[in-house]
């Protein structure tokens, strides 16, 4: 008989010392409540607790990654678009976010998408796509305002991708060719205006001295030689004909 009770009597003590020893982590800390009242935080490390009068809930610590879910958008030049986004966030007050807020990770994801929609609500569809980075830094701004008083702290957003109506899709597609077209004419004019103007000074030094004006004829007959054809090309001296052409001009005068 004496043997039972001491087995009860070492049972109760176990389970009141399991009820009353609570193991918290370092990236954890144990907010206390006694008969509901809050006492404070505790921990890391082992924290002695009074059984069935003191509770304890655990708060952790880390970076928070969540994916805000995508959201269908409207943007200020009135384009649909379906967004998504991730957000970082972490506790740094854990009495705030045990005490102020039901579930913090449901609600600073409630907010962060609320937030999203309206960031891209104000903003035009060339700067959703082209300074992505600036929304980013609007949106953390307004969440981590928001959740500040849960003890929440938002340390990046990242919009993650933005889906355009197939029809958009190709109105981007036909403009950014005609974008390429127009570069692409623009630098074959800036070509042939860059080429005349190096005829032109060719052009000069060549009618200052008439032997450059043979000299690059003899090059272009070696230069067609090397090619397969059926042509015979005789090279005839510029002296030759050059009586030719001033009795030619002189009869002209006359």
């Amino acid at each position: 008989m004496n043997v039972f009770i001491y087995v009860i009597i070492a049972i109760a003590v176990l389970i009141l010392l399991s009820a009353a020893i609570k193991i918290v982590k370092e990236y954890e800390r144990g907010g206390v409540f006694r008969l509901g009242r809050w006492v404070g935080l505790r921990g890391p490390g082992l924290v002695l607790i009074i059984p069935f009068i003191e509770t304890m809930r655990k708060m952790d610590l880390r970076v928070i990654t969540m994916d805000v879910p995508q959201q269908e958008c409207i943007t200020l030049d009135n384009v649909t678009v379906r967004v998504d986004a991730v957000i970082y966030f972490r506790v740094i007050e854990a009495a705030d976010a045990i005490l102020k807020v039901l579930d913090f990770i449901k609600a600073t994801s409630l907010l962060a998408a609320t937030t999203l929609r309206n960031v891209v609500g104000q903003s035009t569809l060339d700067e959703l796509l082209g300074q992505r980075d600036r929304l980013n830094e609007k949106i953390q701004v307004v969440v981590d305002e928001g959740t500040n008083p849960w003890g929440i702290k938002v340390s990046m957003v990242e919009v993650k991708d933005v889906q355009l109506p197939q029809t958009m899709q190709r109105a981007m597609a036909a403009q950014a060719e005609a974008e390429r077209d127009r570069r692409a004419k623009v630098v074959h004019a800036e070509g042939e205006a860059q080429a005349a103007e190096k005829l032109a000074e060719a052009a000069k030094v060549i009618s200052s001295q008439p032997s450059a004006l043979q000299l690059r004829y003899l090059q272009t007959l070696s230069s067609i030689a090397t090619e397969r054809s059926n042509v015979i090309l005789f090279p005839l001296p510029m002296d030759i004909l050059a009586p030719f052409l001033g009795k030619i001009s002189g009869s002209e005068k006359s």
